[in-house]
């Protein structure tokens, strides 16, 4: 799987979305994943890490 560089900001502005959810990452193998709704199915969507609020 190839490693993806997560560039780290404070802030992210975001023009022309259709909504967003907020999900939690779940094991899923030796991987993981975040569950989303299917009308999301083959569309391109951004994944937006959040600081740890607890």
């Amino acid at each position: 799987m190839k490693k993806v560089k997560i560039i780290n900001k404070t802030k992210l502005i975001i023009e022309g979305i259709d909504g967003f959810v907020v999900r939690e990452v779940t094991p899923f193998g030796t991987s993981a994943k975040v569950s989303c709704p299917k009308e999301y199915l083959r569309k391109k969507v951004y994944l937006v890490f959040l600081k740890d609020e607890s």
